[in-house]
């Protein structure tokens, strides 16, 4: 059965308008927390009916986000899971290619544990907690990381360093495109400054270079 000509247009509309609430939310909800969702329709240019066609209410935009997040950690950390170098600068690529995602989502720092509770933050995050557990525990393995934690305890700790980073951009004390980060973290990690900042350096450059040459 053929489908009428008229309702791929409308499909087309409707994908366009649900991507355009989102991203407007994704800016807004940085700006004010508490943006409503009548406020949102405006600022997405789209009419209220057509903003609570697609989310009932807050709850069900602020879902939609945690899942376009939870994807995006998902492709981001298996690229990250494909670097088979040592482990400082394996974690060095891990916490950069984290970063992107990271920072486009920090918005929902600031509401996903009052909005979606822990065990729905947990759940988006468990991907790049396995990840980076294991280079962590590769890492003592190979004697570039301490080891007077266990891996995973290891892990959270960063892990919890980097989203406190992230908060303090959410607030404008600190301003980061990833490697202060990256270096933080290798330096808890046991690394010695310098000797992070180097690592976070040149794996930087790295990818910047492999980037260029893709495009």
């Amino acid at each position: 059965m053929s489908q009428p000509v008229g309702r791929v247009p409308q499909r087309r509309n409707a994908r366009s308008n649900r991507a355009r609430i989102l991203a407007t939310a994704r800016q807004e909800l940085g700006r004010n927390p508490d943006v409503t969702l009548e406020e949102l329709a405006r600022a997405s240019g789209v009419v209220r009916r057509t903003l609570f066609g697609h989310f009932p209410g807050r709850l069900a935009l602020l879902e939609a986000l945690a899942d376009e997040a939870g994807e995006a950690l998902h492709a981001a950390v298996a690229v990250a899971e494909e670097v088979t170098e040592p482990a400082e600068r394996a974690l060095a690529h891990f916490e950069l290619s984290m970063w992107p995602v990271a920072d486009r989502y920090r918005m929902l720092l600031a509401l996903a544990r009052r909005d979606l509770g822990t065990e729905r933050v947990a759940e988006i995050l468990e991907p790049a907690r396995v990840a980076s557990t294991a280079i962590v525990e590769r890492g003592q393995r190979e004697g570039a990381f301490h080891t007077h934690l266990p891996p995973a305890v290891l892990s959270a700790a960063t892990e919890a360093m980097a989203l406190a980073l992230l908060e303090q951009l959410n607030v404008g004390a600190l301003e980061d495109d990833g490697t202060r980060t990256a270096v933080a973290v290798l330096i808890a990690c046991g690394v010695p400054e310098k000797q992070a900042r180097t690592v976070v350096d040149e794996v930087s450059a790295a990818a910047a270079t492999e980037s260029a040459s893709d495009d």
